[in-house]
């Protein structure tokens, strides 16, 4: 009988322990699932400005200033309100980033304004947009 007790003390705390102390791994998973900015890397990003792609030079620098870029806000957007993020009144076209994030395709639309830059985010059917602060995206000719 006391044995019972033990064992379920031992299981008890294990659990306990995990809970209050998970594995770096796994915290670094969960707060990746909620990100919104997400960090671009080289290898499976295509990055294309007017229906060009960037070329190689080009497009690790812009790799590296969005991965550095300054998180202003994020857009709320309301249900029937879409197209004015996706299709803003300034009339410049996008750069267009398509990436993969495990089975997820993301497309990644980038408008450039001369003090910040809006980024709308495409997953599925699901929209965010936000907006970020660097000087090389917001002057990237």
């Amino acid at each position: 009988m006391t044995w019972m007790i033990v064992l379920s003390i031992v299981i008890a705390s294990a659990v306990k322990i995990i809970l209050t102390c998970p594995p770096t791994s796994l915290v670094e998973w969960f707060l990746s699932e909620f990100e919104i900015h997400l960090k671009l890397n080289d290898n499976n990003d295509t990055i294309t400005m007017n229906g060009i792609i960037l070329e190689e030079q080009k497009k690790k620098q812009f790799i590296q200033s969005f991965n550095e870029a300054v998180f202003l806000e994020r857009y709320y957007i309301f249900p029937g309100n879409e197209n004015t993020f996706l299709q803003p009144k300034n009339n410049s076209l996008p750069l267009v980033i398509d990436t993969k994030r495990g089975k997820k395709s993301i497309k990644l639309f980038v408008y450039r304004y001369h003090d910040h830059v809006d980024v709308v985010k495409l997953c599925k059917k699901k929209i965010i947009a936000y907006g970020l602060q660097s000087e090389y995206l917001q002057n990237l000719e």
